[in-house]
């Protein structure tokens, strides 16, 4: 799968890899638009492009559905949230497949407890230590693609405690995960331990208003860190200019004036139109192409 391989390139290179978070096809596109070398796939912002909060309402079919959706938006790779792998190895096998299938260049799965919760909100559960490592080798073995990037995702750290996270991310390492996700630390210093603790590469989540501190990409990539992902970037963004421009119509009667504003065709050329419109008329003078050669 190219797009498995392009990111094995990318996370061997010297520079962090930084994937904001899209949660559909225009979200994924923008993002490759804006010079990004990848793209997250938000559990977050996929339940709320449904109408869910991040409580694990979203199912394996709509996750994956949604993945391929976005795959297939971009040419650059995809890095989707597999949440907890809907089930024991079983589904995490099924999981995987269904993933893999879609086209994604990797997946995390985690160790919350079904249904799970957003990592940085209280009150998330986590399962035993072997039933998590049990499910990254499952996902390991799942994929038909050696490239496929399993990344082990550890929420234990708001459960019970730093060392317990570092611990199991080191254990889901020596199971084969590709990468570790020590989810939500706490202070800078923390985030600074985690690629110094784990014995393998590390992902960085940052979110805004979540519970690890805020950081720039430098500073991240001083830290040892090779993969960041921003899930609550262009999702916030989103919700701030929704509200800014519903509460502008509700106030003036009036929505927004053209003046200024990219034309629809310009709106629908960021989306491929140009693309599209040439598939139009490229088939129809195929024969007589063909009778004039003759």
């Amino acid at each position: 799968m190219a797009q498995a391989r392009q990111m094995r390139a990318l996370l061997a290179r010297p520079e962090m890899v930084v994937a904001p978070g899209a949660y559909d096809g225009i979200t994924a596109k923008f993002i490759e638009q804006a010079g990004f070398p990848a793209v997250y796939m938000t559990g977050a912002g996929t339940a709320a492009a449904l109408g869910y909060p991040d409580f694990g309402l979203v199912t394996m079919s709509e996750m994956a559905a949604n993945a391929g959706a976005l795959a297939r938006a971009v040419e650059i790779p995809v890095i989707a949230d597999a949440d907890t792998g809907y089930g024991n190895e079983l589904n995490v096998t099924r999981t995987v497949h269904e993933y893999e299938m879609r086209g994604v260049a990797g997946l995390h799965i985690e160790d919350q407890v079904s249904p799970k919760r957003c990592g940085h909100l209280d009150g998330k559960e986590i399962v035993p230590r072997e039933e998590f490592v049990a499910k990254i080798r499952a996902a390991v073995a799942a994929r038909r693609d050696p490239d496929i990037i399993i990344i082990a995702r550890t929420d234990s750290r708001a459960v019970a405690g730093f060392d317990e996270a570092v611990a199991r991310a080191n254990l889901a390492l020596a199971a084969g995960a590709d990468m570790a996700f020590v989810e939500a630390t706490q202070s800078l210093e923390e985030m600074q331990a985690v690629p110094r603790l784990v014995t393998g590469p590390c992902l960085l989540n940052v979110v805004r208003g979540g519970k690890t501190p805020d950081i720039d990409m430098p500073a991240a990539q001083a830290m040892g860190y090779r993969l960041a992902i921003l899930p609550s970037l262009l999702f916030g963004a989103a919700m701030e200019a929704f509200d800014a421009a519903l509460a502008t119509l509700k106030e003036t009667d009036a929505p927004p004036s053209s003046a200024g504003a990219p034309a629809i065709r310009e709106r629908f050329r960021r989306l491929g139109a140009d693309r599209w419109d040439g598939l139009r008329t490229q088939f129809r003078d195929e024969p007589a192409r063909a009778a004039a050669a003759e």
